[in-house]
């Protein structure tokens, strides 16, 4: 039995700048419907990337196949508008001097008058926007504009869409509605879609796997469950959320702490380790006295604290504590309103789950 043929498939694409590699042996498999992000900070390669694909810039080397067939190498170069890849970017680009129904139809190269007004209302309709169809963009919120972009980059029905930062220009509050419409629009599509970003929080709404980028190299992928909860490295914790971060050497395949021994299978003894760990997996209990018995706990040993500050965030609070025995900094989420005052003495312990040990000079997850 034959695998399936990915829609998208890139392989150990590479380019360089002025003697710099932006990106550096980047590979990728994305199949109809799904939905793949490119997650990583700012000038680590995600960009050049897209437009490598797109077609407006050249790879030095590697390929790029759509549904099995090479459309770009060093030497065959398909053109960007013959490759049936749509484009979405920040800058909308809707040209002010055409109506609605014109901007959407811009790309419709294909069919009848007729043909092409149909296609433009129908989705223009999916988009809610059909009440709009002889206006003009300034007519429009940026909300609006946003949604006529994704149809006019529908219309000719493309196989792959390329998507580089397009929601990060919209209002908050417009942000995730437009988002999930886009996303159920593309999945009924079938499309297949590449979506740049930098957001952690848009990348696990929106994708089916994420491939987290960095210095010009793809560094993990897998679906978000899978990258968030079993992180490469610490970096890669730090990129999704707030991370705390115990120091400790391995003696034993163990890595002893304050709050008791973290298992470090597999790591030499005298390895220095970082253990960490978010902060809503730190947990606290009071000590009421400040100076009670150590409460008993199943989540290794506690340890005492003292609150240095505390901040209401919304759905949570934020507390930050001054760790007894050195002076550690640690940070502790928890649910709604929960707001104790600076010097207050408290018990911490960690979650043994939801800790990861990684050696201290970075690289791969070793326990």
């Amino acid at each position: 039995m034959h695998a399936p043929t990915p829609r998208l498939e890139i392989k150990d694409l590479r380019r360089s700048f002025a003697g710099r590699t932006v990106v550096d042996g980047v590979s990728l498999r994305i199949m109809p419907g799904q939905v793949t992000c490119l997650l990583g900070p700012s000038g680590c390669g995600k960009s050049t990337t897209l437009r490598m694909i797109a077609g407006v810039e050249m790879q030095d080397s590697g390929t790029i196949h759509v549904d099995g067939k090479l459309i770009c190498d060093t030497i065959f170069r398909l053109p960007p508008e013959q490759r049936e890849i749509g484009l979405m970017f920040q800058d909308f680009a809707l040209f002010p001097h055409l109506s609605v129904a014109d901007n959407v139809g811009y790309g419709l190269r294909q069919g009848t008058k007729g043909q092409k007004r149909e296609r433009i209302a129908e989705l223009l309709d999916r988009v809610d926007l059909l009440r709009f169809i002889d206006g003009y963009p300034h007519q429009l919120s940026g909300g609006e504009q946003q949604r006529v972009a994704l149809a006019r980059a529908l219309a000719p029905r493309p196989r792959i869409m390329l998507m580089d930062e397009p929601f990060s220009g919209l209002d908050n509050r417009l942000r995730d509605g437009i988002r999930d419409d886009t996303l159920a629009i593309l999945k009924e599509e079938d499309t297949a879609v590449l979506l740049v970003t930098h957001e952690p929080e848009e990348a696990m709404r929106m994708a089916d796997e994420i491939a987290l980028m960095r210095d010009g190299r793809i560094v993990q992928q897998g679906a978000p469950y899978n990258v968030y909860t079993r992180p490469i490295d610490r970096a890669a914790v730090a990129f999704f959320s707030d991370a705390n971060v115990l120091q400790a050497t391995v003696q034993g395949a163990l890595a002893p702490t304050v709050f008791g021994d973290f298992l470090a299978p597999g790591v030499p003894d005298g390895t220095d380790v970082d253990i960490v760990f978010r902060p809503q997996h730190l947990r606290i209990d009071f000590d009421r006295a400040g100076q009670g018995p150590r409460p008993t706990a199943t989540d290794g040993t506690p340890a005492r604290a003292v609150v240095a500050r505390s901040r209401f965030m919304g759905n949570e609070s934020l507390v930050e504590f001054v760790m007894d025995h050195d002076a550690t900094t640690l940070r502790a989420t928890v649910p709604n309103v929960f707001l104790p005052q600076p010097g207050a003495v408290m018990w911490l312990t960690v979650r043994r789950d939801r800790c990861f040990v990684f050696p201290a000079s970075g690289g791969e997850k070793r326990g």
